[in-house]
């Protein structure tokens, strides 16, 4: 099991004290935060991609490269990497130089995102959206996975003789998760390529992303790639916690009042009952995120947003404190305990070589059962002819 954090790189004033940092301190905020993930034990830093303001990250590769030269666990992921308005040619170069610094260390979570305008303002059309990520990703895996590519599709110029530099780490593409919060299209999608389903199920209930997900791990197990509960599954999760639960909720009240995305709409006691935000002591965020498995069954990766609407840089240092000492290992150990052997862990680097020198050796074996069926056929058919010549008085009969 991999617990993280995301980031959606959000500048927003505090509404406590009226100060908003700049962009520059927002980013170098972003990279302390992501440092410190490592250091309290966390397994997972991802970042989100925007490109409007209030939101910072514009280019995650180059945030996550640097995090890359500051740590030597931490998985280095995305939140959302828009597949629709990003050329395929240029994630799958990204991503691969990013697992050359990182030593392996990088999935990313394929998106639609969440801003219509982001669409013009990199060339193409929001009602195209569906499309552009089934054609753009198709693109995307043959770019990582054939050595010298030919294509040609509707929404970018072809390619002739193109080959992706630099090519995968150790011939591994990096591992993707297709992130949703509404489309069955793109369930359907991660299912066919055996990828990764990710439900950050932090505005709608529980019980929409529970059919996203049933839906996903049904057709998982139609194209072959496993059982249903094998899938790969992650979900996102919001929390803020103190030792006692009311000073939680005094302390994140007016965070939550005035953030740009909830704020001014339904109570926190609202949100937090319809939704998975957990606002409460330590002990009450295990309770809470255990749910979850008896909700959507055993799954992977769990990322906690942390650090959003105008919580200070010292205040989020001490939630992730909280979240490494007195959260993560309980639920560990917890989750870890229940899940049935056969379910796999997190996907690592090493676990993609694994699973691609398994799919490798399948694909000899069913070879070799082919070419021994023909075989096969081949001796009864000749042992056909060869009876019925003799049948017949002719000897030396073939077919």
């Amino acid at each position: 099991m991999q617990f993280g954090i995301f980031t959606v790189g959000d500048v927003t004033t505090d509404p406590t004290n009226n100060t908003t940092p700049t962009e520059g301190e927002r980013i170098k905020a972003i990279l302390t935060i992501a440092q410190k993930a490592e250091e309290v034990g966390l397994d997972v830093f991802a970042t989100g991609e925007h490109h409007n303001p209030p939101f910072v990250p514009s280019s995650p590769t180059t945030m996550l490269g640097y995090v890359a030269a500051k740590t030597e666990k931490l998985i280095l992921s995305t939140s959302t990497t828009l597949i629709t308005t990003n050329d395929p040619v240029k994630i799958a170069e990204d991503f691969a130089m990013l697992q050359h610094i990182a030593d392996g260390r990088v999935d990313l979570m394929m998106g639609r995102g969440n801003t219509g305008p982001v669409y013009p303002w990199f060339g193409q059309d929001i009602r195209q959206g569906i499309p552009l990520a089934i054609e753009n990703y198709a693109l995307l895996r043959r770019l990582w996975d054939e050595e010298v590519v030919d294509w040609e599709g509707q929404f970018r110029t072809p390619l002739q003789g193109f080959t992706s530099t630099p090519r995968p780490l150790d011939g591994v593409a990096p591992f993707v998760w297709h992130g949703s919060i509404r489309s069955p299209e793109i369930a359907e999608q991660a299912a066919y390529y055996g990828d990764g389903f990710f439900a950050n199920h932090i505005f709608w209930p529980k019980e929409h992303f529970q059919r996203l997900i049933a839906y996903y791990r049904q057709r998982f197990e139609h194209y072959g790639h496993g059982k249903a509960d094998q899938a790969f599954v992650g979900l996102g999760g919001q929390v803020f916690m103190a030792k006692n639960s009311q000073d939680a909720v005094n302390q994140f009240r007016p965070y939550f009042d005035n953030a740009p995305v909830y704020g001014h709409g339904p109570s926190l006691e609202d949100f937090t009952e319809q939704t998975p935000l957990t606002v409460g002591s330590p002990q009450q965020v295990i309770d809470r995120t255990l749910t979850f498995r008896e909700t959507f069954g055993d799954y992977q990766r769990q990322l906690f947003l942390m650090d959003h609407a105008g919580l200070p840089l010292k205040t989020v240092l001490e939630q992730l404190d909280m979240l490494g000492e007195l959260v993560v290992p309980t639920l560990r150990k917890e989750l870890d305990a229940k899940r049935p052997a056969h379910v796999p862990d997190g996907p690592t680097h090493q676990s993609e070589i694994e699973r691609m020198s398994a799919r490798e050796a399948a694909r000899q074996v069913a070879d070799l059962d082919g070419q021994s069926a023909v075989a096969a056929e081949a001796a009864r058919a000749e042992g056909t002819a060869t009876h019925t010549g003799a049948a017949f008085g002719i000897k030396g009969a073939q077919s």
